[in-house]
């Protein structure tokens, strides 16, 4: 055998031995044989991950949007809504619609995955038994003159009596009659805050709003005619000059 030969079979030898340890080297790539396709991941935590985290925060707290990981949101919305949020977006806010037909990338049973699992890793519906909680959405248009009274007993002691905020030594709030804030967020997400509050943040949800004697919940009216009295200082034509508000 020549030198030649030799040296082909020694390295054929080599690569035998070697290649199937090589495989599962760190940073190899695996084969795409092995590594599912984007629409048959069902992982809860790998799609919320890359879904979800970026406004409602990693693990569904602390982020630009709601809080997820709320038991109080998710037991007054429930798994339904959630879905159907997730899979058509809010019109008008920058929730955009997941699922492919509303031109997203995400396939009904990823959009049931991700619903599904919000329930199974931040839901407690044991906290609420016996409780009657708000209707997730409203029923009615509301009344902003009566909403303005409301907002004045359950919220102004954050907010302040106007809505634009607090800023005290213990405390400071941003203005809720913001337009530029009020062109971000829908009537329901308004709703939704009022709802289940903002625990991370120190904003109570509708029950604990008021303590000591004669405390007492918020009426599902309240809630709707606060939210239309915070609706009604959105800028009819957002980009043009804001409006002054009394």
């Amino acid at each position: 055998m020549s030198l030649r030969s030799m040296s082909t079979a020694f390295l054929a030898c080599v690569l035998a031995l070697c290649v199937p340890g090589c495989k599962d080297a760190p940073g190899m790539p695996k084969p795409w044989s092995e590594a599912p396709r984007p629409d048959q991941v069902l992982d809860f935590a790998t799609l919320y991950g890359q879904n979800c985290a970026a406004c409602h925060g990693d693990h569904g707290t602390n982020g630009g949007a709601i809080s997820l990981a709320n038991p109080v949101y998710l037991e007054a919305a429930g798994i339904a809504n959630i879905q159907r949020v997730t899979a058509n977006g809010v019109s008008g806010t920058m929730m955009p619609g997941f699922a492919t037909s509303s031109g997203g990338m995400l396939t009904d049973r990823q959009i049931a995955a991700l619903a599904q699992g919000m329930i199974a890793a931040w839901a407690r519906p044991g906290e609420f038994s016996g409780q009657t909680l708000p209707a997730y959405a409203g029923s009615s248009p509301g009344v902003a003159a009566d909403g303005q009274k409301g907002f004045a007993t359950f919220c102004a002691r954050c907010h302040g009596t106007d809505g634009t905020g607090v800023s005290a030594q213990r405390m400071r709030t941003g203005s809720l009659v913001e337009p530029s804030y009020l062109s971000l967020v829908s009537d329901q997400g308004l709703r939704s805050f009022i709802i289940a509050g903002q625990p991370e943040q120190g904003m109570p949800d509708w029950r604990s709003n008021l303590t000591g004697s004669g405390a007492r919940a918020m009426s599902d009216k309240e809630i709707t005619d606060s939210v239309a009295w915070l609706a009604a200082h959105r800028t009819a034509i957002p980009g043009r000059p804001y409006q002054k508000h009394p």
